[in-house]
């Protein structure tokens, strides 16, 4: 009896290693660290303090002739963009390049660049001054513009000029129907984006002012001549002298710069 117990024994101990030794072993691997991504922020772009607004009706930067050339100030009339340009306009789109078939330099066709010449070159320029790009006749696409009705226009009786709304006019010797009463040597109808309220130049005892078209003044009349150009459309300015020689821009409260 004893052996049969210690075969039985041995043979159950034979087993068990049997067992343990055909189970898979479970290896354990191991875990890794899931580093956190470090989200940079966007960096917000530098402002340049240069560019003050003080009136953000008109452009951060307005032409200045100084000497004899052209540069650009800032709205307290510090020089930004030194004088070396026989012309200067606003920054503003050239849509010339915007339609350009060269599809690299349509960029500079935004109105983040302004169109400056010198020495019979044009030159797009950025708010820093920095020339980035010269034009090229092979680079001018065609201009893609819609036009836009003017609801009033001028019209002169017996020497005079006033403000008539076509649509609505119908009976000259009624004084009910003009916008304006023919009263002033001269009226201009300055281009903008709202043709219902546009800027009207005019002249009265030979001196030139700004009205509306409710005839309220605008800007006094107090000066020799004002410019008759893209001005008012681009930069929502007025190109003025008082002594005929000297151009320079006013806002539309008869601000200098």
């Amino acid at each position: 009896m004893m052996k049969v117990k210690n075969v039985m024994g041995l043979l159950s101990l034979f087993i068990s290693i049997f067992v343990f030794s055909q189970a898979k072993s479970v290896k354990k691997y191991p875990v890794k660290k899931v580093s956190k991504a470090v989200v940079k922020k966007a960096s917000e772009p530098k402002i340049n303090p240069d560019l003050v607004v003080i009136n953000d009706e008109i452009p951060v930067l307005i032409p200045q002739k100084k000497d004899g050339k052209f540069g650009y100030v800032n709205q307290k009339g510090k020089f930004i963009i030194q004088p070396e340009y026989h012309i200067a306009v606003f920054f503003a789109e050239d849509c010339n390049l915007l339609y350009s078939p060269n599809e690299k330099v349509r960029k500079f066709g935004t109105k983040e660049y302004a169109t400056v010449e010198k020495d019979l070159i044009s030159y797009r320029i950025d708010q820093t001054g920095k020339r980035v790009y010269q034009y090229k006749n092979s680079d001018l696409g065609q201009c893609k513009m819609e036009f836009k009705q003017q609801q009033y226009q001028a019209y002169i009786l017996n020497g005079f000029y006033g403000i008539i709304e076509p649509s609505k006019f119908m009976n000259a010797a009624d004084y009910r129907e003009y916008q304006i009463y023919p009263q002033y040597e001269y009226l201009h109808i300055m281009e903008g984006d709202d043709v219902s309220d546009p800027m009207i130049v005019a002249s009265h005892n030979d001196r030139f002012g700004v009205i509306d078209v409710h005839n309220k003044i605008v800007i006094p009349f107090e000066y020799s001549n004002i410019k008759r150009n893209f001005s008012w459309k681009l930069g929502k300015m007025f190109e003025v002298t008082k002594d005929g020689t000297n151009y320079y821009y006013i806002d539309s409260k008869n601000k200098a710069y």
